[in-house]
Formats: structure tokens, C-alpha cells, sequence
């Protein structure tokens, strides 16, 4: 009886043991025909066995590096891709250099500078008033998604113009969204409980409805 221990490791164990056979028998393979028409078919079986990968950008290019990479680079045949090596796949990705602009506001996130910035810019004095009051509701709901107690309008407006460097004004805070109504898109009642229903009460209405059917 032969264990798995005796066997030879797996490069690649999603595929399975009877690939990794196929791989090894088409290596043996003496004329390079026979060995092009062994690495086609086992493409195949490698995509009927993993068929996520077909949701994969350039998928057959992945199979083909999979089988390149389960011979251990030994597999003589002609690929329609680059045959990678072992130095390019032990290669380590770049260190991504992360922004290092300090955004003033957490809860308002850096995009919403660039957009006060934008509206700087507009010159319909109308879309620029219009564009004003509503970044301005916009930011009372993220400061209020992150605070949901209350905010004053004011803040709110001078926090609007700290952003625009000053450039912008809410010549009217008072007229932004209610709290109440912006918390309630929340899902959170005037005393800061968020609504919820009890299975109980669930099922209690749907017996009501059920019986306003029948």
C-alpha cells in the first residue's frame, strides 16, 4: 500500500494528485508534438477542475503558469503565453507607497476637500449655491454618522470653510437638514435608540397581514 508520505509533493495541490501525474507523464514524453498535444489536454482538465478561474482576468494565461509551475519549470512544450520563471514568480511586489497628505477631518474623509476645491471653481453662481448646500448636508450626515448625538450648524459651516480654505461659505447653516431627519435615515429614533423588532413582533406582523389576506 503506497501513503501519501511516500509520494511526491503536490507543487500545487488544488489541482490534484492525478494531474500532477498527467504533468509528469507529458514530461516523459519523447517527441515535442505528443508533448504540446498532452499539455492542451491537461489546460483543459485544469479548467474543468477549477472553473472559478474562468471568472479571472486572462484565465487560460493563469492555467498555463499553474502547469509550467506544477513541472517545476521542466516541461518542454510550446506555450500561446511567455513561459514564466522561477526567478519572475519569486520575485517580491514593489512596497506601495501609501498618500502621506494629512486629511483635517477623519469623518469627512480627503475626497471631500477635492470637491469643496471643485466647486471653488464653478462659476454658475447658481449650480455653485446649489452644489454648496448640498456638500453641506453631506457633511453634517458623515459627521453625524460617526457622532450621532447632534452637531450645530455653525460647526458644520465653519468646518466648510476651514476645508475650501476659506473660499466657501454657507451663507445660511440653518438651513441644512434637520438632525432628526438625517438620523432617522440612520435608523436611530429623536432618543438615539436605533429601531429594531423582537422576532416576536415579526412574527406578530406577519399573522396580522396574513390574516387581512384571508
Amino acid at each position: 500500500m503506497e501513503y501519501n508520505t511516500q509520494r511526491p509533493e503536490m507543487i500545487l495541490p488544488e489541482y490534484g494528485r492525478n494531474v500532477q501525474n498527467m504533468i509528469a507523464f507529458a514530461m516523459k514524453l519523447e517527441s515535442k508534438e505528443e508533448r504540446n498535444s498532452a499539455a492542451k489536454a491537461i489546460i483543459e482538465v485544469m479548467g474543468q477542475l477549477n472553473p472559478h478561474l474562468r471568472d479571472v482576468d486572462d484565465f487560460k494565461h493563469k492555467l498555463w503558469t499553474h502547469l509550467f509551475v506544477m513541472s517545476d519549470f521542466k516541461l518542454d512544450a510550446d506555450s500561446p503565453y511567455e513561459m514564466p520563471t522561477r526567478e519572475t514568480l519569486a520575485e517580491k511586489p514593489e512596497i506601495m507607497k501609501y498618500p502621506k497628505s494629512k486629511i483635517r477631518f477623519g469623518h469627512y474623509g480627503k475626497y471631500t476637500e477635492k470637491i469643496l476645491n471643485t466647486i471653488v471653481e464653478e462659476e454658475d453662481e447658481k449650480a455653485k449655491a446649489y452644489l454648496k448646500q448640498t456638500m453641506g448636508n453631506f457633511m453634517k450626515k458623515q459627521f453625524l454618522a460617526y457622532n450621532n448625538d447632534a452637531v450645530e450648524n455653525n460647526l458644520i459651516a465653519q468646518q466648510f470653510s476651514d476645508l475650501s480654505g476659506g473660499k466657501l461659505t454657507l451663507e445660511n447653516p440653518e438651513s441644512l437638514m434637520p438632525t432628526n431627519q438625517i438620523l432617522k435615515t440612520f435608523g436611530i429614533t429623536p432618543n438615539n435608540k436605533r429601531q429594531k423588532t423582537s422576532p416576536g413582533a415579526q412574527a406578530n406582523q406577519a399573522k396580522k397581514k396574513f390574516k387581512k389576506k384571508f
